[in-house]
């Protein structure tokens, strides 16, 4: 029987790689794997639409269905999560002891519509009091000079917010103090040198997010899955089985995850890191799918729209096909 051909880009994650790897197979489904860096798919999938299935921004895709111009459908497959308290990175030889030192500072971000941004004014706003027009933001590249919004944006009048210098990276800014602190996806090169005026602005952030989530019940979402809109609806089955396959494909790495007759993974204390998990967030700490996601889908985009990212409150329905809103249970 043939089945449907189609290009997928997406992340080589240890919950994807059932998937990758053909052991867990797409109902009807006869993929074309791309494993790519994120900046390179969502650049390219929201630019030029270049591929059938892919990894998507959280926050570039809400940006999109808030214009209603988004190229994609999304499936509720989380396939990247993170705390964001390890984002902020902070020059120390400028008095920023707190997190409301921040106020009035110059601060670099890649792209203000990043959704690790997102987050990290998420959590300074509603733990620290900290508005996104408190800050002075300074946008470029994190290594490399020159980098764009990948999505024009239209915000808020009241937001201050610069170009970093032609021929400045963002890393280099930190590097030399011209700016005073950094929130991003990846920590700038300075930092990971060992920089002796670069440091976490939360000296113990697993603890800040461990507190944070025992507060919140928030596990940030990063990314989703998406599929081109012409092709769920030239092939309506289609959302519903890609859910599907991410999900056993995710159960799978769990299962292996969890064998610790010999770990999976190349560090030491993984059964030991694994029991501290899910005593603090319960057996089921990754899950995809819209009930068990919805209050830190609202949080999120409650913020989005604070922070003048979308026109208008988005519903969380609005972000996924309506064949994923709901899933079959025996």
């Amino acid at each position: 029987m043939a089945q449907l051909r189609v290009s997928m880009a997406i992340g080589n994650y240890d919950r994807n790689r059932p998937l990758l790897e053909g052991s867990v197979k797409i109902d009807g489904v006869n993929p074309i794997f791309m494993t790519l860096e994120p900046e390179e798919i969502f650049f390219r999938a929201l630019r030029h639409v270049e591929f059938d299935i892919c990894e998507l921004s959280l926050s570039s895709t809400a940006v999109r269905i808030g214009r209603g111009d988004c190229p994609y459908v999304g499936i509720p497959a989380f396939v990247s999560r993170a705390f964001r308290h390890t984002s902020i990175y902070v020059r120390t030889d400028r008095g920023i002891r707190e997190p409301r030192d921040l106020i009035g500072r110059r601060v670099g971000l890649p792209e203000y519509q990043l959704t690790a941004c997102v987050w990290a004014r998420a959590l300074l706003e509603d733990d620290f009091g900290i508005k996104p027009t408190d800050i002075r933001w300074v946008r470029g590249g994190i290594e490399q000079p020159g980098r764009p919004e990948k999505i024009d944006l239209q915000l808020p009048a009241t937001l201050q917010i610069e170009n970093a210098p032609e021929g400045m990276s963002l890393n280099k800014l930190l590097e030399d103090g011209e700016i005073d602190a950094f929130v991003g996806p990846r920590a700038p090169s300075c930092f990971e040198r060992g920089h002796p005026h670069v440091d976490w602005l939360f000296p113990d952030p697993t603890a800040a997010a461990t507190d944070y989530y025992r507060r919140t019940g928030i596990f940030p979402i990063m990314h989703l899955v998406g599929i081109r809109h012409k092709l769920a609806e030239r092939y309506p089955w289609l959302p519903a089985a890609v859910l599907k396959a991410f999900d056993r494909s995710k159960a799978v790495a769990m299962a292996q995850l969890s064998d610790l007759s010999a770990a999976k993974v190349t560090m030491p204390f993984v059964e030991e890191h694994l029991r501290a998990i899910r005593q603090l967030m319960g057996q089921e700490f990754w899950p995809y799918g819209l009930a068990a996601n919805r209050m830190v889908l609202n949080t999120f985009l409650d913020h989005h729209h604070r922070q003048g990212l979308s026109g208008r409150r988005l519903q969380v329905e609005e972000l996924f096909h309506p064949g994923t809103h709901e899933t079959s249970k025996i």
